[in-house]
């Protein structure tokens, strides 16, 4: 399918010429904010789903339980660590690197004491779906807005332009990736993580797909 086998993040009208832009426009930044809060609406969903973490999270567990030191740090260490990976891959950052970060963690704070938090595991894996393809939508819009990437998401770009494998392959095979290492390492996986790990990369490539294509209207 050809949603699948999007190769490369493409622009818009509103797209950001260049990542590193300090005077983007304002419907741009727009696009921006509002995409990167879906994206911690979505995140929140998983978590609240109570049927499995993130695997990225899933990482963060097996090394606290083999380093000692808490989830939290080991979770910011990652993401320096994925962001030290962006210089081989000559990834650009830019504004939306920043504002990835605070506004995600900004909204999961918010947002996670008023969604619900289901007791049926068909209700759990719904909303754990639910959330991966918001968080899969969110990615496009906030991609498109070409101000730069966060962390995990501008290691896919940045593998996907080396390899040039899908989006989607890139993607799926980045978390599988991750999922093993923390598993291995004695971390917990659950539904959710698998949910999340096989459908991210087809999410994010759904979301890529569709904005682009409404954009073009």
């Amino acid at each position: 399918m050809q949603i699948f086998s999007i190769k490369s993040v493409p622009m818009a009208q509103w797209s950001s010429e260049k990542p590193l832009n300090f005077s983007p426009k304002p419907l741009t930044v727009f696009i921006l904010c509002f995409g990167l809060t879906l994206f911690g609406l979505g995140e929140s969903l998983i978590i609240t789903a109570g049927a499995g973490m993130s695997p990225w999270t899933v990482l963060a567990e097996g090394l606290s339980k083999t380093s000692g030191l808490s989830i939290g740090v080991l979770t910011f260490l990652i993401s320096l660590a994925v962001l030290i990976l962006w210089i081989p891959l000559k990834q650009p950052a830019g504004v939306g690197t920043i504002l990835n970060v605070i506004i995600i963690a900004a909204v999961i704070e918010w947002s996670l004491p008023f969604l619900p938090s289901p007791e049926h595991e068909g209700l759990k894996l719904l909303q754990a779906v639910a959330g991966t393809v918001m968080v899969g939508i969110a990615s496009g819009i906030y991609l498109i807005a070409n101000l730069g990437p966060g962390p995990r998401d501008g290691l896919m770009t940045g593998f996907q332009r080396v390899t040039g494998l899908p989006i989607a392959w890139v993607r799926a095979m980045l978390e599988i990736a991750v999922i093993s290492i923390g598993w291995t390492l004695g971390g917990s996986i659950g539904l959710a993580t698998l949910i999340f790990a096989f459908g991210i990369g087809p999410a994010v490539s759904f979301g890529l797909y569709c904005i682009s294509a409404t954009s073009k209207n």
